[in-house]
């Protein structure tokens, strides 16, 4: 049935092979098997595509309950992996949250739990988790209908603000309309190429601002550098620009008018969170945006 799912999920003997560790003939071997012993073919493939029949629709409907429920029915009693969880855990996650927050303080995660075996995958491409393979995600904004259960474990809040040879040379907005007369950096999103809007919190009631723009880019990190050029305005996470509003090289501006807060959540399939090796990624995940003052959820 695992073996089962895991293709189903990621479409592809291939790829269900590279998570499972195991050759892609013992894959094939194994629903051969299967379906002699059910009397019935659960999967069409061809040279390029692999499909449910109608009958592996409904089997792969009971696998998915089964195979949760026992899940949760041994769980408890695994005592070695509640006190030592291990196996791989398959992670995915936007570019510049594990760059600035995650990869810095992994060495933690690592000490606690050696025997993880953690596989990140960092970009801006929203993947298809269950089809991939991923055990659970990093995402950011309010969650799409989806299959996958959603957890929040923290908020992303956002600056305005430029250089100051930006600010030199074109004025200092104080109002939303003052944006009319300014430059802005767009930033959009890689999967779509659909620029951000630029929602701010006005007196408790979200109010969206029409900007300007000649340059955009989909890289966070870009972003920033370019914002440092005194090319334009930018609206961004301001964990990503923390050290250059200290030092100045970046001046927050619409203070009093800040940037609309987006929810920070980790997604997985649901019963996989049934697994320690998730658990306790999932806990150390929520204490170490608890402990960011521009990524807490308070």
């Amino acid at each position: 049935m695992q073996t089962f799912v895991r293709i189903v999920e990621a479409n592809s003997y291939t790829k269900a092979a590279e998570t499972l560790d195991l050759p892609r003939a013992a894959l094939t071997a194994t629903i051969q098997k299967l379906e002699a012993y059910l009397g019935t073919q659960l999967l069409q493939r061809t040279t390029r595509t692999l499909s449910l029949t109608s009958d592996g629709a409904e089997y792969f409907r009971h696998c998915l309950a089964i195979l949760a429920a026992v899940e949760e029915a041994e769980a408890p009693f695994r005592a070695s992996d509640i006190e030592r969880p291990q196996g791989r855990l398959r992670v995915e996650m936007p570019g510049a949250v594990g760059r600035f927050v995650v990869l810095p303080r992994l060495d933690g995660f690592r000490h606690a739990y050696p025997d993880v075996e953690l596989v990140l995958s960092l970009g801006e491409r929203v993947v298809d988790v269950v089809r991939e393979g991923i055990d659970c995600a990093v995402r950011v904004g309010e969650l799409q209908d989806s299959s996958l259960i959603g957890r929040q474990i923290g908020t992303m809040r956002s600056v305005t603000c430029a250089a100051p040879s930006y600010l030199a040379a074109r004025g200092t907005p104080h109002t939303l309309e003052d944006l009319a007369g300014h430059e802005a950096i767009l930033h959009f999103a890689g999967s779509t190429g659909r620029p951000f809007d630029w929602d701010f919190v006005v007196d408790g009631v979200v109010r969206r601002a029409e900007v300007r723009s000649t340059l955009a880019t989909n890289d966070a990190d870009g972003y920033a550098t370019l914002a440092l050029q005194g090319l334009g305005l930018v609206q961004i996470a301001t964990y990503l620009v923390r050290p250059h509003l200290a030092s100045g090289a970046l001046v927050e501006v619409l203070a009093d008018t800040p940037p609309t807060p987006m929810p920070v959540s980790l997604v997985y399939p649901q019963g996989r969170m049934a697994a320690p090796k998730l658990q306790v990624f999932a806990r150390w995940l929520e204490a170490l945006f608890a402990a960011e003052p521009d990524l807490s959820r308070a």
